[in-house]
């Protein structure tokens, strides 16, 4: 009659072992227990050791770990790299070169002692604002795109250049910060002229809503910097606001805005040329304003707001 065995996934399971021993324990030989059940005579022999020394509890699993590693380090050098990481902060390389050991060896010693990630100071709490009504502020800035001419190495990811010398485009940005409406154009530059030229246009648009501009927070940027920037916001009676240096989250709606704008219009689909991209824009911004919901907005689009403030004004 031919011998029906547990299958391998199951032959040295938890419950598999305690039969084992229970079939020993019964009165049956280690060899004929371990052929009944699928192992070998020296496993029985050894659970049987288990069992003896720990119970029905010395038959768990137990973790794949060496008792004994003769190539460890010894407590001291351990001690020795964890002293220096700390007094340091020095990464497994340089702690390499420092104490000529591998940095292989070192990256697992700082895993180990659960400091293999350097320590970073915490963020200071982000001081959130939303002005209250559409035009009392909006943000202003440029993203830079490079020109292409056929698809390239972020579709192919092959890292071949194949557009070089192809140039930029500039998309100057503006979003409203309590509506998060926005205004998108792709300019040559991003020099004085097109930026006053996406700036007054801006402003034309929101006045032909009735809602018009009060304050326009930019960076630090050359051309926000010029005499006709200042001179525009002048004219129509606009205060400039400046973000603080090194601290882009200041204008963090803009940011925030220029990250979606990327990833799901400049990145979002394959573009045969930077041409097709360009033309694409208008349609996304539309839906954009007029239909995608906004986190900000409790899952409404950004019209929501702008229309309830043109029917307020009027």
């Amino acid at each position: 009659m031919l011998e029906v065995r547990p299958p391998v996934r199951l032959r040295h399971s938890y419950s598999a072992r305690c039969r084992l021993v229970g079939l020993m324990l019964s009165g049956l030989s280690p060899q004929a227990a371990s052929m009944a059940c699928g192992m070998s005579r020296s496993t029985a022999y050894r659970l049987l050791r288990r069992y003896h020394q720990q119970g029905w509890a010395g038959l768990v699993d137990r973790p794949p770990v060496a008792r004994h590693c003769p190539h460890r380090l010894s407590f001291e050098a351990e001690a020795q790299i964890v002293a220096l990481r700390r007094q340091t902060g020095w990464g497994p390389r340089a702690l390499s070169a420092a104490l000529g050991r591998p940095a292989s060896t070192i990256w697992r010693v700082l895993k180990r002692h659960d400091c293999s990630r350097a320590q970073r100071m915490p963020r200071p709490v982000a001081q959130r604002y939303e002005y209250a009504a559409v035009g009392d502020m909006v943000h202003l800035d440029i993203k830079r795109l490079g020109r292409f001419h056929q698809v390239g190495k972020r579709v192919l990811g092959d890292g071949v250049h194949r557009s070089r010398r192809a140039g930029w485009s500039y998309a100057h940005v503006a979003i409203d910060d309590h509506s998060r409406h926005a205004h998108v154009q792709l300019r040559s530059s991003e020099g004085v002229n097109d930026c006053v030229a996406f700036t007054r246009a801006v402003i034309n648009d929101y006045a032909q809503r009735g809602t018009p501009i009060h304050r326009i927070l930019t960076d630090n940027g050359n051309c926000y910097r010029s005499h006709a920037f200042a001179a525009l916001l002048r004219s129509h009676d606009i205060r400039h606001i400046r973000t603080r240096p090194h601290h882009p989250q200041t204008n963090g709606k803009a940011e925030a805005f220029i990250r979606i704008l990327q990833r799901e219009w400049a990145y979002g689909l394959i573009y045969q040329t930077s041409i097709h991209r360009a033309k694409a824009l208008p349609g996304w911004l539309r839906w954009y304003n007029n239909h995608r919901p906004h986190g900000a907005l409790a899952g409404q689009p950004p019209i929501s707001r702008v229309s309830h403030a043109a029917r307020s004004y009027s």
